[in-house]
């Protein structure tokens, strides 16, 4: 179950064009051709603070996913390309689009839809790859791809309805990593040991998307004119009863034009500034005997806890710290069920005790192979925010469904 787990994910998140389906490709001329992806849908009930419950039908953490990729031989260059489309799941609004709208109704979207996938590659096993266009970032990727609620739901916060995916442990434990434009090199596999490169479309910040409140003031930024830079390092190993992976990854991004404004950490007038938002992350897993440990961490300067570049500035202008991480513990049953429970949290440094925020969350779940291809998840997350050590957050969810790979 947990190589099939793993080739599925894979196959739905990240390059590999020979991973995309399982039917081994179609030839097409010069090149085999293949398509996958994942489908699935969860009832979901997530009851917050002080108020009632809110049930949804909905994505998970993996959107719905539709992939097609090709690759080929060429000039002693393994050339590659995958493309692929999420659309949502779930609706919110009754009636159709447009002027067809039904009883004067206003006219809705019936769905979202993402382009999480559109890149080439090229190289040889003797020397690496190149990879151009837009895919998972590097800093923070694995963090996600061991996250067990990858399979599921995890945070109901927020609502879910109308979602292309849910947000699962990102916030609470590890930053996204974000699909993102970026121009990567890959080195080849050492025994087990590898490196990628890159870099990557810088965000642009403004307005509600780069603002911390810290008393009066609040501060907004936009992102550099320069790429950001990203890099990771991973060792895999195996033998005969233990296998497992450890990596680290890095970013750094110029963040330009933060406008200030008078606050509560001792600005007293508005105007400009610059910073360099970075992070690191370190993290392993290991496998014996149906047993997987999973412990991982993270430390940033302006880049936020969430969404990369969001949230990470003071009204002053000052990059704000984060840090966090999480630790996860999953066993496989003799009915190959494989449960799992995890804790992560998040951090935030506001700089003055009123300002400093955390969140956390626990996830117990249940995932079990009804078939190959075919999973069934149950789960439980309940998450906590606090700012200056008061829960101002509280939200239990609880979701049931399953999760097809093809």
């Amino acid at each position: 179950m947990n190589n099939q787990i793993k080739l599925a994910v894979a196959a739905a998140l990240l390059v590999a064009a020979s991973n995309a389906s399982a039917a081994g490709g179609i030839v097409a001329g010069d090149w085999t051709l293949d398509v996958g992806g994942v489908v699935n849908a969860y009832y979901t009930s997530t009851k917050a603070k002080n108020a009632g419950s809110v049930s949804n039908i909905t994505t998970g953490l993996l959107p719905n996913y539709l992939s097609v990729s090709g690759k080929t031989r060429q000039n002693d260059l393994d050339v590659a390309f995958t493309i692929s489309i999420q659309p949502g799941t779930s609706t919110t609004h009754a009636g159709i689009q447009g002027a067809n709208a039904l009883d004067g109704a206003v006219a809705r979207a019936p769905g979202n839809q993402e382009n999480r996938q559109a890149f080439l590659t090229f190289g040889d096993a003797s020397w690496g790859s190149v990879k151009l266009g837009k895919d998972l970032g590097i800093f923070a990727s694995d963090a996600i791809l061991n996250d067990m609620t990858l399979l599921g739901v995890g945070n109901g916060a927020g609502g879910l309805a109308g979602n292309t995916t849910t947000t699962g442990r990102i916030g609470n434990g590890y930053i996204y990593a974000d699909w993102k434009a970026q121009a990567a090199y890959s080195t080849p596999n050492f025994n087990g040991f590898n490196a990628t490169v890159g870099v990557t479309q810088s965000w642009n910040m403004q307005g509600a998307d780069q603002v911390t409140t810290t008393g009066a003031g609040t501060s907004s930024a936009r992102g550099g004119s320069q790429p950001a830079y990203e890099a990771k390092a991973a060792y895999s190993f195996a033998t005969d009863a233990v296998t497992g992976k450890v990596w680290v990854s890095g970013i750094s991004q110029e963040v330009k034009d933060i406008q200030t404004s008078a606050g509560d950490l001792g600005s007293t007038a508005t105007g400009s500034t610059s910073f360099r938002a970075e992070a690191y992350d370190i993290g392993g897993t290991v496998t014996a005997a149906g047993v997987s440990l999973t412990g991982y961490y993270f430390k940033g300067q302006g880049i936020g806890s969430r969404l990369q570049m969001s949230g990470g500035a003071a009204a002053d202008g000052t990059r704000l710290d984060s840090d966090g991480g999480y630790i996860q513990a999953t066993y496989v049953l003799p009915t190959a069920t494989k449960i799992g429970l995890s804790y992560g949290e998040s951090n935030m440094d506001g700089k003055t005790s009123a300002t400093d925020s955390t969140s956390n969350m626990w996830t117990v779940g249940a995932y079990h192979p009804l078939t190959k291809h075919l999973n069934l998840v149950a789960e439980y997350s309940k998450e906590v925010h606090e700012v200056a050590n008061v829960n101002t957050a509280d939200n239990k969810t609880v979701s049931l469904g399953a999760i097809l790979f093809f």
